[in-house]
């Protein structure tokens, strides 16, 4: 902090690298942050570049659904994307992800194809 503008808002000192970033903060903007006993605060760089934007990319499906609409199903994805908590993952649309990201879902069509080749052996 470099300064106390006024009771609810404070000017911040920022790295070089983000001086094109608004330097003001409200105090409505702060969480109030409450430790557990196994949390670490660990900060891991994310590279910006001079428009300040940066690349998000899917960590992880969590889950997966099917959206019913009136005769159509619509499968969705729960996704957990770079530089987000788990509570900030965001329902994708199946067919969008496969077509953005389809090296994703190579590795998990080949375990699928592979384990109902398996089942029709069994049978």
């Amino acid at each position: 902090m470099i300064e106390k503008l006024n009771p609810v808002a404070y000017r911040l000192d920022l790295l070089v690298k983000l001086e094109h970033v608004h330097n003001v903060s409200h105090v409505s903007q702060l969480n109030k942050y409450i430790p557990g006993p196994d949390h670490a605060n660990v900060i891991e760089p994310t590279e910006v570049t001079a428009d300040l934007v940066y690349e998000e990319c899917p960590i992880q499906i969590l889950d997966c659904r099917i959206k019913q609409l009136c005769s159509k199903q619509i499968p969705l994805l729960k996704v957990l994307w770079t530089n987000h908590t788990s509570f900030e993952a965001t329902l994708e649309t199946e067919e969008e992800m496969k077509a953005t990201y389809p090296h994703r879902f190579e590795v998990i069509l080949h375990v699928l194809t592979k384990f109902i080749i398996f089942e029709d052996k069994t049978h």
